[in-house]
């Protein structure tokens, strides 16, 4: 009974967004209908370099090799020919004098010339916030972009930057002062890893409130115009806990840290393509386009052959993806939304690899007003409860001072780190939490 019900309501979401899709392909951007692979880099001289003077972690000057980019963008133009990358680079990367890093910032402008790459800013590597201001953050994204538009030549703007996490207010100076409408801004269900929190977003584009870059805008007074993109796509089933909970590592995700580092290539590469297919395969079919971006710092002591793997694989099982720049797909996003109508749902069933267990099926649903998370045991649908309900409409509010805790944490959280956050059946939820939810999916209240 319960599996008739479920692909009922699969099947009338399916074509709802087809006739959404339809509607909107009249003036289609190329949105719908397509497979996107976006694929940043990182080049960096310390690990963490958290403002102009002051670093964290390790010097990295020896893991940034001219020799190293050479192969590193080989392997994407023999395993995903035609394909393009984002090439992010930090502030002391951008000034370094040094021999190699003088070669690298020429070798990957030819790449802009050749491959038609993205060459852009990452401001504080990653967590800019956590540890400078938000008005020292723009005045470091404005003398970046200008640097960058030196070095490239002819006018050069990149569309967009890369920032691991950013803040509301500056991704609204990014797309009001700086014109650039597209932002990796957060790290999807990041939290007790690395250095900053930010969990309690969407995992596809969306618009952020002016309240906090986690949250949708959710009207024109509360809309910033950038597109804010997730980092890596992660596997969901690992990415429900926290930090190293279990002893998983959370952030199981395309890249190789987690994968490769962890598992060798041949189980490794397996979960990137499980992490892959949940978006090409099924996530295709439920949301009328799919989308998988991976960021791999190039100082990761792995050999760029895996990286031509992986691609090569993605070029083989789905040959119609369009792998093109970040900037490039916010754009085609911003094209075809013009507000934050959106309505993303993903299921995963685990690969049996780390946190993705195999007896596990998680369901996302994710808008505007809220993100919502059913996790059961495969084959027994009654085990079904929530492990995540997070409410947009309610106010947010992001930290007034430089912390690592950014996240959204919402009624019910995935991680599970406070008392309120034990998974509860769906018909637990509060009243109103339950309204917002019946009035999106009225199919899910069966009882």
């Amino acid at each position: 009974m319960y599996k008739k019900v479920f692909h009922t309501i699969l099947s009338l979401f399916i074509l709802a967004s087809s006739a959404v899709g339809q509607t909107v392909k009249k003036t289609n951007t190329g949105l719908m209908g397509h497979r996107y692979l976006t694929f940043n880099t990182v080049i960096r001289v310390n690990q963490i370099e958290v403002s102009r003077t002051r670093n964290v972690g390790e010097d990295e000057r020896a893991l940034h090799t001219p020799a190293k980019v050479e192969a590193f963008r080989r392997a994407v133009a023999e395993g995903f020919p035609g394909g393009k990358m984002t090439w992010a680079f930090s502030w002391l990367a951008l000034n370094d004098t040094t021999a190699n890093y003088r070669e690298i910032r020429k070798l990957v402008v030819s790449y802009l010339k050749k491959y038609g790459d993205e060459i852009t800013f990452i401001p504080g590597a990653y967590f800019a916030n956590a540890y400078n201001t938000t008005e020292q953050v723009n005045k470091d994204i404005h003398n970046a972009l200008n640097l960058i538009t030196k070095m490239v030549g002819n006018g050069y703007r990149p569309k967009s930057i890369v920032a691991g996490f950013l803040s509301s207010e500056n991704q609204q100076y990014l797309a009001e002062k700086e014109h650039i409408h597209v932002c990796q801004g957060n790290i999807w269900s990041q939290f007790s890893i690395d250095n900053q929190d930010g969990d309690g977003s969407v995992s596809y584009p969306f618009y952020p409130s002016k309240e906090h870059f986690c949250k949708p805008a959710q009207n024109s007074a509360d809309f910033i115009d950038c597109v804010n993109l997730d980092g890596w796509s992660v596997d969901f089933l690992a990415a429900r806990r926290a930090g190293f909970a279990d002893g998983f590592n959370s952030r199981l995700s395309v890249g190789p840290i987690e994968t490769i580092g962890k598992y060798g290539p041949e189980i490794g590469l397996k979960q990137m393509m499980h992490a892959t297919a949940i978006h090409f395969d099924q996530g295709f079919e439920l949301n009328k386009f799919a989308w998988v971006t991976n960021c791999w710092e190039l100082s990761l002591p792995y050999d760029a052959e895996y990286l031509r793997m992986w691609l090569s694989q993605i070029k083989k099982r789905w040959p119609d993806t369009k792998m093109i720049t970040q900037g490039e797909f916010g754009l085609i996003w911003r094209k075809h939304y013009k507000n934050n109508h959106f309505n993303y749902v993903f299921i995963e069933n685990g690969s049996g690899i780390g946190g993705s267990d195999a007896d596990k099926e998680i369901r996302w649903f994710m808008n505007k007003d809220f993100r919502l998370a059913l996790l059961r045991t495969v084959g027994d649908p009654e085990s079904e409860k929530v492990i995540d309900f997070t409410n947009y409409t309610l106010p947010a509010k992001e930290p007034a001072e430089m912390t690592r805790k950014w996240s959204l944490l919402g009624e019910i959280n995935q991680k599970q780190t406070r008392a309120q956050d034990k998974p509860i059946p769906l018909d637990s939820l509060s009243k109103d939490a339950r309204a917002l939810i019946f009035h999106h999916y009225p199919n899910l209240d069966n009882k």
